[in-house]
């Protein structure tokens, strides 16, 4: 596995390494020991897995707000999209920066995403499927979420959104007196 540092605090890309012959392929997409070793959250208690059938879908940006914020990994594992993570922490240096990179089947990356950062993607292929790990359970009321056109953000979204749901598009946008999380 390779971990690589995106421009946002405490975020990484993972790239797996793929060892195959005539039968097929093998990738070992989590070691705790790799993990330990860059003081990386080692303990997952939930997994999803979404679907989303139409390409230039839109989901997020999402978060759980505190005591309940979550640690992420997030994989593509069917088609390919467009994943967006946004910085949350107040004391942050990339407080409100935002970074985006494709994930795919085919490249195999997956993004680990710290507590205190927002999550979307746009998939850019029809039936596109993700897994996520996560660090806490899902809790309803600590939900909340950022439009994903905000103007302040300014997420360089690759194509036009085709598909968005009311509550995705319906998320409040930044205020000039966000205070982060």
């Amino acid at each position: 596995m390779k971990f690589e540092k995106t421009t946002l605090t405490g975020s990484f890309i993972i790239t797996v390494s793929r060892s195959g012959d005539s039968r097929g392929w093998f990738a070992r997409t989590y070691c705790a020991y790799e993990f330990e070793k860059l003081g990386l959250n080692t303990v997952w208690v939930q997994a999803n897995h979404s679907f989303s059938s139409e390409r230039a879908t839109i989901r997020g940006m999402h978060y759980q707000m505190e005591p309940h914020g979550e640690v992420k990994i997030v994989r593509c594992i069917s088609g390919s999209v467009y994943d967006v993570i946004i910085d949350l922490r107040k004391n942050s240096p990339t407080f409100l920066t935002w970074f985006g990179t494709e994930l795919s089947a085919e490249n195999m990356k997956s993004v680990y995403i710290p507590k205190g950062f927002a999550h979307g993607f746009q998939t850019l292929a029809a039936n596109t499927e993700l897994v996520y790990q996560h660090s806490e359970f899902y809790t309803p009321e600590a939900e909340a979420g950022i439009r994903y056109n905000d103007e302040r953000l300014n997420i360089d979204w690759p194509l036009q959104a085709s598909t968005i749901s009311e509550r995705d598009a319906n998320h409040p946008l930044l205020l000039s007196s966000f205070k982060g999380l």
